[in-house]
């Protein structure tokens, strides 16, 4: 089981996580603070890597291991008796919410309002984000390559206009998202005033003990808008979870809290295969980018894992053709306010267990083997699951699956947490939910496919 011994343990945990990831790159830093003190080894891209990739303690860490790649992170665990053809049992999920990103010059206001220029990022439910205390947070880049990361807590506010002067508005809210999307965060001229030096002067230095950011010196910067309100337990028995970017932070929670479970067991025995969290970023944008799933990041590492094990490129073929993806994304549960937005049939309810997802278009990877080792899976792990599949007339998302599955070839299966309020700045899903996906996930990395 995860190192959370109750659903309440992993779903308080799950908030304290979320809280701690205002952005992608928030989000893989505390991966990488929780991986240290779990004995993993950061290892660097640019540097050669211990042989083997983690065969073995000599190799470091117990063969725990993981790398940074701007707002995506791949941590793995290999077993000892790791070899050339050994596979990956890999669990896939996304670091970046729907959100706001700060635009270029982003100081602007009118009629003694200070307000942020932002574009929006993927597809939010804009009316969710109204009336919200609100933060920006990110990643400072200076002009020498240095890099540090700034949350300024709250901060901005994107004002609703008042029903005296929309008598109209609960007949159908209409937003702007260049006229009505520009949140407010003071008063004053924008001529004087500079948000960058605001960001600069609520960052955190690269080197601790170092001076404070000169905002002179910010070269670029990756800057988001994100919720501030502390996640909350409620419901009649309290068993309703509410947060802000559960998709996906509720997928990459479940998998890190597994693989430190799994590096922590030492359950690493022979024909076991080598367990990979890959969290990617920009998956709300459609994974295009050097660290989404379009990129090369997985395959980049995967190869120096295999070429660490001695593998030929015919073994390495090898090796992903007997390796597996799931691929862990937030999914649908049924509104019961909009019931005939759903299927028919499958209609997935909160703490009904995680979801299976399924698409005749391969929105989804799932396929029948795919979904047969996820039915083991589950009933090893004593986990009910729950099929979702989208009404013929509500077009399908998709997410990171097929998109791993076309990169690599791997066999690849599609599940997540059912919410309501998905692209909301506050979803909710289940309080046993995601416990249950960091089980499953546990047993996931420790048997061949």
């Amino acid at each position: 089981m995860p190192s959370h011994a109750t659903a309440a343990d992993h779903i308080r945990d799950l908030g304290a996580y979320v809280s701690a990831s205002p952005s992608s790159f928030h989000a893989v830093e505390e991966a990488a603070r929780r991986l240290d003190e779990a004995g993993f080894t950061g290892l660097d891209e640019l540097e050669a890597w211990p042989a083997g990739a983690g065969k073995g303690p000599e190799a470091g860490a117990a063969g725990r291991f993981y790398v940074v790649r701007d707002g995506a992170l791949i941590a793995w665990v290999t077993p000892e008796s790791a070899g050339p053809t050994t596979g990956f049992n890999v669990l896939g999920a996304h670091t970046d919410s729907p959100s706001f990103k700060l635009k270029p010059k982003p100081t602007m206001g009118k009629f003694g309002w200070l307000q942020a220029g932002v574009e929006v990022y993927g597809g939010p439910l804009l009316n969710s984000w109204l009336d919200r205390e609100l933060q920006l947070a990110g990643r400072l880049v200076m002009l020498d390559g240095t890099q540090c990361l700034t949350a300024t807590g709250p901060l901005l506010r994107f004002p609703q206009l008042a029903i005296h002067l929309d008598r109209a508005v609960n007949d159908g809210l209409a937003l702007d998202k260049q006229q009505h999307m520009n949140p407010v965060f003071g008063l004053g001229d924008p001529a004087g005033e500079d948000l960058l030096a605001l960001l600069a002067e609520r960052a955190t230095p690269a080197v601790p003990g170092s001076a404070p950011v000169d905002p002179a010196q910010i070269g670029g910067y990756d800057v988001v808008i994100a919720d501030t309100q502390p996640a909350a337990v409620f419901g009649a028995k309290s068993e309703f979870f509410a947060s802000g970017r559960l998709d996906n932070l509720s997928a990459t929670h479940a998998g890190l809290a597994a693989l430190i479970a799994h590096g922590e067991a030492g359950e690493r025995k022979d024909g076991g295969p080598i367990a990979v969290l890959a969290a990617f970023d920009h998956e709300e944008i459609g994974s295009n980018s050097r660290s989404g799933a379009c990129g090369p990041l997985l395959e980049d590492i995967l190869v120096r894992i295999s070429d660490g094990l001695g593998a030929s490129a015919s073994q390495r073929r090898q090796a992903l053709a007997a390796s597996f993806c799931v691929s862990a994304d937030a999914g649908h549960a049924v509104h019961p306010n909009y019931a005939e937005r759903h299927d028919p049939v499958n209609r997935p309810v909160l703490n009904g267990g995680p979801l299976l997802k399924i698409n005749a278009n391969q929105r989804y990877a799932t396929d029948a083997p795919g979904a047969a080792f996820w039915a083991r899976l589950c009933g090893e792990a004593g986990i009910p699951y729950q099929e979702f599949v989208s009404n013929n007339v509500m077009p399908c998302g998709s997410t990171i699956g097929p998109l791993t599955a076309t990169r690599l070839g791997i066999r690849t299966v599609d599940v997540g947490v059912p919410l309501l309020s998905m692209h909301s700045a506050r979803e909710l899903c289940g309080v046993e939910d995601p416990f249950r996906l960091a089980s499953v996930t546990e047993l996931f990395f420790r048997t061949p496919a």
